[in-house]
């Protein structure tokens, strides 16, 4: 994009200049522009319009192309051919229709990619009418075939290069769509006259119409049968096609190249049921390159061998076994030449291949293996960029390939690549590290991984895979060596990936790496703490907790005699990652050592060891969190759990400290534990130990300074304790639980802890025990105890709330009961209830039938009062409950327009009652309005509209915040059209507003004025607003303009900085093959523009540097490695340039980001979603909450509303005059004359501030008084000090 702030040439003259002094004019008084865009929005144009019949024909002459402006032709850059359906339709008249009436949709690019004033397409449009005239006057119906035959006749009769590349254009969409029968019966006589065209044209200077009759002679081989390719001819023709591939013009060599590539891979032969394993020409295409390749390949400028290597990229995956061996040995000795370009073609070639993973007749294991055993030799040097990472990636690719064909082979060549991969990372250039970690980790990942279950155990005896494994890892284990010791944050990162996909099996040859691990952690001042936690931990997920502690033993038994712990840090680790392990390991070594250590506090403790206490105390703490670990899908639950139960229980409690450690356990074990029936069986078994023991620890109080955390655990864990507990076991706790409740002797604190016991059980009982416990609490209902009233209703809304078994029956049973109870207890409802009960509600509403109705009708007025209450979870279902109810309307009749109209009938009367009651009405209909927008007709929202209009001259806050709440979400959700009408009857409410109002509402306004003048425009808005408004209009607009502004320069800036993308390169689909390659051709003119630059590019690319030998030695050009002296990169110090994130850097190198707020963040086109607009609105209710803004930001929201304030800044009468700080002020005593010391500052010993104004010669008399005055004072101190020191001298 082109730099902001530059003029095209030329314009600068048309611009209108200030005159001088007038440079700060502003705010121009003409507004004819503005006026006229105005009135063509809501009004007829005032003026008189310009445009006339005689205009309107003079604009369909221009263009049918029957009047030619003169204008300079065009050059052809929109011939681009497209595959369309093949049929025929019948087409109205189109601005094509002048020159030709053609109907057949394969020409329907002709008229996409029109252009007035392109000769070439004015050409291809009269070949097209003439044509078609021809076809209709012999009584033709314009099928692909009759064009195909005419346009065949034209082309043998044309002359002119314009016309035949028109003919050659048109023939290259029909060609696609002719039946292929007619193209093997004509096969002969189409090729003969391609051919004759092609060797006509190969000497001319215009390229359009070879290349369409090179795309023609393509889609014509791709058409023939397999018997054609038997015929000389038809090889004959396609060399033709391939010979063009080396063309010294670019758009004819890549039409022939994309040609060939569609023969090879997309000829309709080979996609039928007797396709064969290759193409028949695949071998005639191989030999041509490589005879191409050879005959140039030792050029200077090896151009055609560049050419060849381009097309033998798209081409080596087609070609049979030998000729791949022929055309791989060919790139290899091209590779020898040592020239950048052609080495980096032929790796890419190399990529193709092994990227297309082609069968082994294509490329067999052993072939595949000499490849990776040839291609060691041309290891480019570890300081060469470019190539380093190119032969990484092939070498990946290539190994990848092998594995996939044969397992054993492929591992085999995986361990020398592993030892000639490691010492990259030894390189200076973070990119050559970044990808050998990378490749390494790939190949881990897709060729490890997936074997070792085939494997078995890995051993440093073993033989065969298993050997290689111990091999790779071996050359990865070297790297923690202090050779490498720039480079452990990847050798770490290489260890954690091998962990994890071999630890389990390889674990024996893994050991001694633990311990070099273990005592790498404990070296001082280790930068990669993290990324080795991350490695070992990934060593104990895979290989489990207890054969690394058999590596690495924890060294803790409590008795040690110093306190250091040097492998305490494993705790941590072993608690975030084990898992899938043995549970029984944890009740053998864990539990007895958490004991000891224990013990050992408790002793520390009596011996007034206070810190030593404490920290065996933490260790065993640390100890007990490795349990939800354990507990996480453990592989011996059914066996070993018995063992564990009873030490749990008393953990749980006896132990305070360790109960939510427990507890936490104890869910993990039955969510993530226990998916086997016999797990989840063993582990039920215990359940009449476990929960009484839960619901005693519940029923006790909180102790006075203690958390109410342990109590939610175990609430929590009793929840999921009863999803695998027997129903009669549950029936039994929930009786003895109802009696409890009836116990008139139980305390409040008891009562409503034995309410939350029975709102957890409810769900799990049958349904005679919850018909029972129905009748216990339905006198709780009404409860004069708030607390015992919600603890009731919450056990009635899990009983309504559970989506199947008992309880869905006993709702379905007790239907009416529960109707009648509910409604008789709405006036004793407390208002902590009413979250609950409008939860209940809801879940009794989502049952109902039509029949219904008059109970939910009862309940609209309770519901909307409810959207005041004081509970924010009381709001929100109380709007919950209205959308509910609006469905159920929605389900009861069958025109969903009438439903919703019957709802809202029974909501409209609450707009004329009590103050409160219209504030929650207009909530409601927000809501609804919000949530059935599509479903409300257009007449009754602009009726809704109009009403609440009317309520917005209320004189009650309440009332006026609502209804600008519900205008706020119509503006949102109305159609423009529609809020059009009404947009005067809005604005002159809201200019009717008091003073007060408008004061206090003044952000609501204001945000109501930005998005009407986003969607109908300044003017308009003000002209239907009162003068007093008009000043907050305009800080809007200028507002809006700024933001617009700075979001412009910012992605403008934002797009100037990125970095310019690789070209990314054509798929290797066969669609992508069949497309058109036309797609994005330049001009002729582009073409010359760009042709230096890319020469100079292209010198660039293809310099090479050679890297002497070291100190005196002679460079040895017989020595087998010399090609790694051969460098793409120039040696020396990289100057590159330093890439700018976005983000300041502080001076340690750290970014600075800084977050912006939430509500700060805008949309694109500075407008915000409907979802967004519906959280605001309901935070205004209360419902959401928001972090509270900052106080500046509210000093910059105060701020818009006043004019902005002049800021001097610049020269003459606008440079700032205030005076600038004296300098030594801060010394300056604030009571008494001089200066004085500050603490922590230097000492004041300026004595006179050093100032360049000093300088000026007529100031020199005074300014001389300041050092007079110095020296005397100056010399009166020493006077004095030398007094003093003789009186001194004499005592």
């Amino acid at each position: 994009m082109g730099r902001s702030g530059k003029l095209p040439s030329g314009a600068s003259a048309k611009l209108k200049r200030w005159k001088k002094g007038h440079s700060s004019d502003s705010n121009p008084t003409i507004y004819r522009h503005r006026q006229a865009a105005r009135s063509r929005f809501f009004s007829r144009p005032s003026g008189k319009s310009d445009l006339t019949v005689d205009a309107v024909k003079l604009h369909n002459e221009l263009q049918s192309g029957s009047l030619h402006l003169g204008k300079s032709e065009a050059p052809e850059t929109a011939m681009e051919e497209g595959e369309e359906l093949a049929f025929t339709e019948k087409s109205s008249g189109t601005f094509l229709s002048g020159l030709s009436d053609c109907t057949n949709v394969t020409f329907s690019k002709v008229q996409r990619f029109w252009e007035s004033n392109s000769a070439a397409h004015k050409e291809i449009c009269a070949v097209l009418a003439a044509v078609t005239e021809v076809i209709r006057s012999q009584g033709g119906k314009e099928t692909e075939t009759e064009y195909f035959a005419a346009l065949m006749t034209t082309m043998e009769a044309v002359e002119s290069p314009e016309s035949l590349a028109a003919v050659a254009y048109l023939l290259n969409l029909v060609l696609k769509r002719v039946p292929s029968p007619v193209l093997i019966k004509k096969f002969s006589d189409t090729s003969k006259a391609f051919m004759d065209i092609m060797s006509a044209q190969a000497s001319n200077s215009s390229t359009s119409a070879l290349r369409w009759v090179l795309s023609c002679m393509a889609t014509l081989l791709r058409k023939q049968d397999l018997e054609a390719w038997d015929y000389p001819v038809t090889l004959q023709v396609y060399h033709g096609l391939l010979s063009f591939t080396v063309h010294a013009k670019p758009k004819i060599r890549k039409a022939a190249q994309h040609g060939v590539c569609s023969v090879l891979k997309g000829s309709e032969f080979m996609f039928g049921e007797k396709a064969p394993a290759h193409h028949p020409a695949a071998v005639s295409t191989a030999k041509f390159c490589i005879q191409e390749i050879e005959k140039s390949g030792g050029t200077k400028e090896a151009t055609t061998t560049l050419h060849m290597l381009t097309l033998l990229k798209d081409m080596l995956p087609c070609f049979p076994e030998g000729l791949v061996k022929n055309c791989s040995e060919t790139l290899l000795r091209v590779m020898t030449l040592s020239h950048v370009l052609v080495t980096a073609c032929a790796m890419q070639a190399f990529h193709s291949l092994f990227h297309a993973k082609p069968s082994p007749g294509t490329l067999s294991a052993e072939l595949n293996a000499q490849i990776i055993t040839a291609l060691y030799d041309y290891l480019p040097s570890e300081n060469d960029l470019q190539p380093l990472l190119a032969w990484l990636k092939v070498m990946e690719k290539a190994h990848i390939n092998l594995v996939r064909l044969q397992r054993d082979l492929g591992l085999g060549h995986l361990a020398r690549f592993f030892g000639t991969a490691m010492p990259c990372l030894l390189s200076p250039q973070l990119q050559v590290v970044t990808a050998t970690t990378q490749s390494l980790k790939e190949i881990l990942k897709e060729c490890v991984t997936l074997h070792m279950a085939d494997i078995g155990s890995v051993t440093s005896s073993a033989s065969g895979p298993a050997q290689y494994i111990a091999k790779m890892f071996r050359a990865v284990e070297e790297g923690l060596t202090y050779k490498f010791h720039a480079a452990w944050s990847s050798v770490l990162q290489l260890l954690c990936v091998f962990f994890e996909a071999c630890g389990r099996q390889a674990h024996p040859v893994m050991r001694k790496c633990l311990q070099a691990l273990c005592d790498l952690r404990l070296s001082p001042h280790f930068p990669h703490t993290a990324a080795l936690d991350q490695a070992v931990g990934a060593a104990v997920t895979s290989m489990g907790p207890e054969v690394v502690l058999q590596a690495v033993p924890l060294e803790i038994n409590g008795s040690e005699e110093t306190l250091d712990f040097p492998r305490s840090w494993l705790l941590p680790v072993i608690r975030d990652h084990v898992r899938e392990t043995r549970l029984s390991f944890f009740t053998t070594y864990f539990l007895p050592l958490a004991a000891t250590l224990k013990s050992k506090a408790m002793e520390l403790a009596q011996a007034g060891s206070t810190v030593e206490s404490k920290i065996y105390d933490t260790l065993q703490w640390q100890i007990w969190t490795l349990l939800p670990g354990f507990c996480t899908r453990p592989t011996d639950v059914a066996s070993s759990f018995k063992g564990l139960a009873r030490t749990l229980g008393t953990a749980i409690s006896e132990r305070p400290d360790l109960r939510v450690t427990v507890c936490q356990a104890l869910r993990t074990l039955i969510t993530k534990g226990c998916e086997a029936e016999a797990d989840r069986a063993e582990v039920s078994r215990f359940a009449k130990n476990f929960l009484p023991i839960l619901f005693n620890l519940y029923g006790q109080p909180v102790a006075t300074g203690d958390t109410p955390a342990p109590r939610r655990a175990v609430l929590e864990t009793i929840k999921t304790y009863l999803t695998i507990t027997e129903t009669q076991l549950v029936n039994s706790f929930l009786e003895k639980a109802s009696e409890k409740v009836l116990d008139p002797a139980s305390s409040d604190f008891t009562r409503l802890s034995v309410l939350d016991l029975v709102v957890a059980l409810a769900p799990h009982a049958d349904e005679a025990a919850i018909s029972k416990l129905y009748s216990t609490i339905q006198p709780y209902l009404e409860s004069k105890v708030h607390g015992v009233q919600k603890k009731a209703y919450r056990v009635l809304e899990e009983v309504c709330a559970s989506p199947q078994g008992p309880a869905v029956r006993f709702v379905e049973s007790h239907l009416d009961d529960l109707k009648k109870t509910l409604l008789d207890s709405l006036r004793s409802t407390s208002s902590p209830a009413k979250r609950p009960r409008l939860k209940c509600l809801t879940h009794v509403v989502k049952s109902l039938s039509a029949e219904h109705e008059e109970f939910i009708a009862a309940l609209i007025p309770e519901v909307i009062l409810c959207t005041k209450e004081v509970s924010v979870g009381a709001r929100k279902n109380a709007f919950i409950l209205l959308v509910e109810m609006g469905r159920a309307f929605l389900r009861f009749g069958s025109n969903q327009e009438e439903a919703l109209q019957r709802y809202l009938i029974l909501i409209y009367p609450g707009l004329v009652g009590p103050v409160t009651t219209v504030s929650c009405s207009i909530l409601a209909l927000t809501h609804l309005l919000f949530e059935f927008k599509g479903l409300m007709g257009t007449s009754t929202v602009e009726q809704l509209l109009e009403n609440v209009c009317l309520l917005l001259a209320s004189r009650t806050r309440d009332v006026v915040k609502s209804a600008l709440g519900f205008i706020k979400v119509a503006v949102v959700v109305m159609d423009v059209v529609h809020l059009a009408k009404h947009v005067q009857l809005v604005m002159e409410a809201i200019g009717k507003l008091s003073d007060d109002m408008r004061r206090h509402f003044r952000m609501k306004l204001r945000n109501l004025f930005t998005k009407f003048i986003r969607k109908f425009g300044f003017e308009l808005v003000k002209g239907l607003l009162p003068e007093e408004y008009h000043k907050v209009l305009v800080n809007i607009r200028k507002a809006e303009t700024r933001a617009k502004k700075h979001r412009a320069l910012s992605q403008a800036a934002t797009e100037e900085e990125e970095e310019e993308e690789p070209t990314q390169g054509k798929g290797d689909s066969i669609e992508e093959i069949l497309a058109d390659s036309e797609d994005e051709e330049d001009n002729e003119e582009e073409d010359r523009g760009h042709g230096r630059e890319q020469r100079k590019l292209s010198r660039e690319r293809s310099r090479a540097w050679l890297k002497e030998g070291g100190g005196d030695e002679p460079l040895n050009f017989l020595d087998p490695k010399v090609a790694q002296r051969v460098l793409a990169t120039q040696p020396g110090p990289s100057r590159g340039k330093k890439k700018d994130h976005g983000f300041k850097v502080s001076a340690d190198g750290r970014l600075i980001i800084r977050e912006e707020e939430d509500g700060d963040k805008v949309e694109e086109d500075g407008t915000k979603g409907e979802d967004e607009e519906m959280a605001g609105l309901m935070e205004d209710v209360g419902i959401r909450t928001r972090k509270k803004r900052k106080q500046q930001k509210e000093a910059e929201e105060e701020e818009l509303e006043m004019p902005p304030q002049y800021q001097a800044g610049g020269s003459g009468i606008h440079r700032p005059v205030a005076k600038k700080a004296t300098p030594g002020v801060e010394y300056k005593a604030k009571k008494a004359k001089g200066d004085m010391k500050k603490k922590g500052r230097l000492d004041p010993y300026a004595y006179i501030p050093l100032n360049r104004t000093k300088l000026n010669r007529r100031k020199k008399v005074k300014l001389q008084g300041q050092f007079k005055g110095l020296v005397k004072a100056a010399q009166r101190g020493s006077q004095v000090g030398h007094r003093l020191r003789r009186k001194d001298r004499r005592s």
